[in-house]
C-alpha cells in the first residue's frame, strides 16, 4: 500500500514538472535557476542546456534539444535502461550487475568529463 502511494506521488510530481517544462521556456522564464558554475566561471558544465533541452523535447523538437545538450540526449536512453534494470533487480540480477559494472560506470564518467571539456573548447 505504501509503495503504491509513493509511486503515485512520484508520477504525479513528474507530470506536474513535465507540464511546467512544457509550458514555460527556461530560456526566458525566471522560474528556472541559472547554472551557478556558468555564472561563476563562464564555462559550461556538463548539464548546461539540459532545462532548455527538456523543454524542446517536450515540445517535439529533438534537433533543438540535441543542440542544447547533446550528452543529455545520448544519456536519456541509458538512464531509461538503468531504471528498468533497477526495477527488475531481483528478477534479472545479471542485467543489473552488467549495467552497474565498474567498467561501464568509469566509461560513463569519462564520457561526461570528455563532453565537459570538449563543449568548452569548441563552444558547443
Amino acid at each position: 500500500m505504501r509503495r503504491t502511494l509513493v509511486i503515485v506521488l512520484v508520477i504525479a510530481v513528474l507530470l506536474v514538472l513535465g507540464f511546467i517544462y512544457y509550458a514555460l521556456d527556461p530560456a526566458t522564464s525566471s522560474v528556472f535557476p541559472q547554472c551557478t558554475f556558468l555564472s561563476i566561471t563562464g564555462y559550461k558544465c556538463p548539464g548546461c542546456g539540459s532545462q532548455r533541452a527538456i523543454h524542446a523535447l517536450l515540445n517535439g523538437d529533438v534537433k533543438e534539444a540535441f543542440g542544447y545538450n547533446a550528452m543529455m540526449m545520448v544519456a536519456i536512453p541509458w538512464i531509461v535502461v538503468c531504471l528498468f534494470a533497477e526495477s527488475q533487480r531481483t528478477r534479472r540480477p545479471r542485467l543489473y550487475q552488467r549495467l552497474n559494472a565498474p567498467l561501464l560506470i568509469w566509461l560513463f564518467l569519462v564520457m561526461v568529463l570528455a563532453w565537459w571539456l570538449l563543449r568548452n573548447i569548441f563552444d558547443w
